[in-house]
Order: structure tokens, then sequence, then C-alpha cells
């Protein structure tokens, strides 16, 4: 059974607990609904491109934005390769309830590599490979190799690992961050580790009610420096994750302020476009002053017609100032 070992350090603790107070101020934020689902597009689409990104995928963000949010098809392994990312990263919260095994990898990383690589999406590998780069000289400088390239060994590493997911009371991000790292240490397929790993990630987060997508993402904070999280995933290599754990916690912690301002800027828009006109500001305090208000007796009181006056109601229900009760002829509007 998968054992880590790591130290919760003093400014470990600190990282964690920041974690949850700025979590907690994302869930008490009354977010409008349109600026949530702009949010969670723009999140998916971030992520898909900067996971992608990192492992060499030569599409801009604004190639993946078009091609993400055009609906076009993908036709070539590039485009594939980001639309596969994005369509499984958009069905993890559908999966938060399957059971975290080796079945449930398998399959993201057939849906990963489908249309790309068909003859080992799916599968474990059974060869040698290595983790490293190509220096001036064109010689592989070999920066990790995995401790089995046996299949059956693999499969056992994997089977111990996503058991440990499903049975630790570890606390999630450091759940995440564990997994995260051992995960890419058994380096279980011939290509797409990272994108499956940090997918994978991302359900561990989704299954301990971190709502990872909706409000942040993780892929960005790797891509700003990708020899730095290369780095700090090796120095876990040796047995000790405590370093590792730091750096994955601080990228929660970055996200998560980093959601935190780009929902308030949102926030600062839509106060602007929700204030109500002149016009409906006057409805306003006829509804405050009757408490109930039909949209006949609106039309009454302002002389004007009462598709009008069901016009000035529906957009102060848009903008959340008003809400409706019924949906027939009896239907009134008070004030929320």
């Amino acid at each position: 059974m998968y054992k880590p070992i790591f130290t919760i350090t003093t400014e470990l603790m600190k990282t964690l607990n920041e974690i949850e107070r700025l979590y907690g101020r994302l869930e008490g934020m009354q977010i409008p609904r349109s600026l949530l689902l702009n949010l969670e597009r723009d999140n998916l689409v971030q992520s898909s491109f900067s996971s992608n990104s990192i492992e060499g995928n030569p599409l801009s963000h604004a190639e993946v934005t078009n091609l993400l949010l055009d609906g076009r098809v993908a036709v070539n392994r590039d485009e594939k390769e980001v639309k596969n990312y994005f369509d499984i990263l958009k069905s993890l919260p559908d999966r938060v309830n399957e059971d975290f095994n080796v079945d449930l990898v398998l399959d993201i990383h057939s849906k990963l590599l489908s249309g790309v690589d068909n003859d080992i999406r799916g599968k474990i590998r059974d060869k040698k490979v290595v983790v490293g780069h190509y220096n001036e000289n064109r010689e592989v400088v070999v920066k990790h190799e995995p401790p089995t390239h046996m299949r059956s060994e693999i499969f056992g590493h994997l089977k111990d690992l996503t058991g440990w997911v499903s049975g630790t009371e570890t606390q999630p991000v450091l759940k995440a961050g564990l997994f995260h790292h051992q995960f890419v240490y058994i380096h279980p397929f011939e290509d797409g580790n990272g994108r499956v790993c940090r997918l994978s990630t991302a359900l561990i987060f989704l299954r301990s009610k971190y709502q990872i997508n909706r409000y942040f993402v993780l892929d960005d904070y790797y891509d700003v420096n990708r020899d730095n999280y290369s780095d700090k995933l090796n120095s876990a290599d040796k047995g000790d994750k405590t370093e590792w754990l730091q750096y994955f916690a601080e990228g929660v912690m970055y996200s998560l302020r980093s959601a935190l301002s780009k929902i308030q800027v949102g926030l600062d828009r839509v106060r602007v476009d929700m204030r109500p006109t002149p016009k409906e500001k006057k409805v306003l305090d006829i509804v405050k002053k009757r408490r109930e208000l039909t949209s006949s007796e609106l039309a009454k009181e302002l002389d004007v017609s009462r598709q009008q006056s069901f016009y000035l109601l529906r957009g102060l229900v848009e903008k959340g100032y008003v809400e409706k009760i019924g949906s027939t002829k009896n239907s009134y509007y008070r004030i929320v």
C-alpha cells in the first residue's frame, strides 16, 4: 500500500489554512449565475490550453478558444488533444461518485488519446520510458526514470495509489498533491501522463467538494514556470514529499486568489450593468410601497400598456431587484 512520507511544516499549515479561508470566501460570495457560467467557461478553456501547452502543444490561447467555443471539429492531432481534454474536463463533475480506481484512470486516458494515438489509448505501458530533455548536443538528459517498466508491476503501483486515494482521510489538498506526484512518478503510460494526472487531480478536488473549474484552475500556475513545476515534482522522487506539497499548496492558494480577483472585477462590472434605470427606480418605489404588485396594476399606475409594464418588471427580475411569484395570470411581483 502507498505510504507517502511528508512533514506538515508551519509554513505548509499556514498555506493550508489560507486555502480554507480563501475558498470559504468564494463559497460565501453571491455570484450572479451569468458571471459564474462565464467564469467556469473561461476556466475550462484556460485549463485545456495550459495543460496541453505544458506538454508542448503549439496552439495559442486564441486558437484554443476559437476551437472550443466556436464548436469547430478538431482536424489534426494538436486540436484533437485539446478538444479531448476539454470534453473530459467538462464531464468530471458527473464522475465524482464513481469508484476512483485503475479502470477510471484508464478510461480517462482512453478518452484523452481518442483519435490521437489509438494504439496505446487506455493501455498501461509495457516498455521503458524516461522523462528528460535534449541538451545543446542533442543528447538526452534524463530527469526521471520510473521505478518499473513492467506492465504488471505498473498496474500494481497504480492500484495501490488509487486505493489509497479512495481510502485515506488525508486533508484534500494534501491528498491531491500526493496523488499528483506519485502518478507522475509511476508514469503508467507511454504518452499522456501529465494530462491524465492533472485531470485526475481535478477529479480528486471535486470528490472533496472543491469546485475546481467552476472557481479556479491549477494548470495555468504550472504553465507559468514549467521548469519549476518539473523540478518541484522531481524533488519528491527521493521519498520526502514536503517540498513538493508546499509548492502544490501554494499553487492552489495562488489560483484561489486569482479567482477572487477575477470574480470581484466581474461583480464590479455587473453592478454597473445592473443599476436600475430612472424608469425602473420609479417602478421599484411603487413595488416597495405596495409590497406586492401585478403587471396590470403597474400599467394603471404608470399609465402605460400592460406589455410595457411587463417588460419593466422583467428587467428588474433579471437584475435581481424583484422576483416573480407564480406563472399564470395571477402572478405578481415583490422585492427580493
